[in-house]
């Protein structure tokens, strides 16, 4: 009898028989501030799947969600996965018409909401061909069904019998260059993403308490708060609200988590919050992480020096499920994104996909054993993106002469001035390293003659003033050169950005 390889076997139902049915699996800081033992988690997952069976539910098929980060999130995702249906997790940000634009693409049979989301996803499932149940966390509104009720009663499963190259899950991209595309992963691909970065890199073990500022939904967020978790029994701090600096610190101080997992818009927020309180931060953590964009060298070296720890940035992708190249404890460069994490490979290419020297910008592929099936019903982003083995990142980086990588930005944000290739990343970094900058994002504008030159957006921290800032064109000047500094700063209260965290500079480049 061959090995049943659903991902919820191992994520899941083997804690059971290791011993920690007792052990907490997740626990909420907010809400209503549930625990959800390991023992519960295979049970209601198991029940779920019952559910869905008993409602009619086959195998494939879709099971949105629309979910906070609350203990329903786990049982709802591999709960469909132990029925052998296809759950898709949603940004729980979007508005009505995205919402809409998903379900409709996605097809989904089954829609789960978190109660505090309805207001907004309500108007994006009038007309819905596809929806059979919508179930709500919470009271359930005229049309619904309660998930209580959907669930009371029905009887636990087992885990259906899956092949590890079946399709489990979708996630949607985070959409920081336009509309989200549907992006499938096959049943092995968590645990390949847990055994080489969550094991290799991170070395999570069953002792640890992890938090991640990255909600569930987002590929980065998968893997810090439920695939790598569950992979060793370790317990997962849930918050379905909005990470401020003071919540986090409030989680630092209550839970004690021993690895934080943030992006680098929070800790550069963290950074100022806590300069401004004063002294350092020293607490249980060991460890922390970073994705979703580069960390500026001057964020990470500031938390370091604040808290005592270590940030491990790093780069990855919805298409690669998490990071693939990183840098490591003990082996950290500000201001890089380190080296391949094993079990990956990585190279640099031209526009004529000819390998590029040391200190030549190219475009990132890479090639692992958590890639993407491909794109939902997107033939020519698939056939663009996946390229045999090797999947295309859309990132721009460069080597060091060390062999580490240092990001450039993406394809689409690079630009020439002069002839000569523009990292906006650098010169956001230039910027951030002002003492009165809190973030900046940069983007090509053109001048009188229609020649494209940088044009910096800026936040400045609060308490400062652009007659106190001085001149930020001859600060980044004095850094990185003539050429490339930003030709006009324009100050603004915030950024455009994703829900996790990404800069979206088409946004900014639209407004030319």
């Amino acid at each position: 009898m061959t090995e049943n390889k659903n991902a919820a076997v191992w994520f899941i139902d083997r804690h059971i028989a290791e011993g920690r049915a007792d052990k907490v699996a997740f626990r909420e800081a907010d809400g209503d501030k549930r625990d959800l033992t390991y023992g519960r988690l295979a049970r209601e997952t198991s029940q779920f799947a019952g559910a869905l069976y008993r409602h009619g539910v086959r195998r494939e098929e879709r099971i949105a969600m629309i979910v906070r980060d609350q203990i329903e999130f786990p049982v709802v995702f591999w709960g469909a996965l132990k029925a052998g249906a296809i759950p898709v997790p949603i940004n729980t940000l979007l508005s009505s018409q995205v919402y809409e634009t998903i379900l409709t693409d996605s097809r989904a049979s089954i829609l789960v909401v978190s109660q505090d989301l309805w207001d907004v996803v309500e108007p994006a499932i009038q007309g819905n061909q596809y929806l059979r149940a919508v179930l709500v966390i919470g009271d359930a509104p005229s049309g619904t069904e309660s998930y209580t009720a959907f669930t009371a009663g029905a009887d636990p499963v087992d885990a259906v019998d899956v092949n590890e190259d079946e399709l489990a899950f979708w996630l949607y991209s985070s959409g920081s260059t336009g509309l989200p595309k549907g992006v499938r992963h096959v049943h092995s691909s968590m645990r390949a993403t847990a055994e080489l970065f969550g094991h290799g890199v991170v070395g999570i073990t069953e002792d640890d308490v992890v938090y991640s500022v990255a909600k569930i939904f987002f590929a980065y967020g998968l893997g810090n708060a439920m695939s790598f978790p569950l992979s060793v029994g370790a317990t997962t701090i849930l918050l379905g609200g909005r990470p401020t600096p003071d919540v986090v610190f409030d989680i630092f101080e209550a839970h004690k988590p021993t690895i934080f997992c943030g992006v680098p818009t929070l800790y550069a927020a963290l950074v100022a919050a806590q300069e401004q309180r004063g002294g350092a931060n020293k607490g249980p953590l060991r460890l922390c992480t970073s994705a979703g964009e580069a960390l500026p060298r001057d964020v990470g070296e500031r938390w370091k020096s604040l808290f005592g720890v270590d940030i491990i940035d790093g780069v990855g992708s919805t298409e690669m499920l998490h990071i693939f190249l990183s840098n490591r404890p003990g082996d950290i460069a500000y201001g890089t994104s380190g080296l391949p994490v094993p079990g990956y490979e990585v190279r640099l290419v031209d526009e004529h996909d000819e390998e590029v020297g040391t200190s030549e910008v190219g475009e990132l592929l890479v090639r692992g054993p958590s890639s993407a099936d491909g794109y939902w019903n997107r033939r020519n982003n698939s056939q663009s993106t996946f390229q045999g083995h090797w999947t295309r990142t859309g990132d721009k980086y460069e080597r060091t002469a060390e062999g580490r990588f240092v990001y450039c930005g993406r394809t689409d944000d690079m630009f020439k001035v002069s002839g000569i290739w523009v990292s906006p990343f650098e010169v956001e970094q230039a910027l951030i390293e002002h003492p009165a900058v809190l973030e900046a994002a940069v983007v090509p504008w053109a001048d009188e003659k229609g020649l494209e030159k940088p044009k910096a957006y800026v936040v400045l921290k609060d308490g400062q003033s652009e007659a106190e800032i001085g001149d930020l064109k001859e600060f980044v000047k004095d850094r990185i050169g003539m050429w490339k500094y930003p030709r006009w700063v324009e100050l603004v209260s915030d950024l455009p950005k994703t829900a996790t965290g990404k800069i979206q500079r088409f946004k900014l480049r639209e407004s030319a």
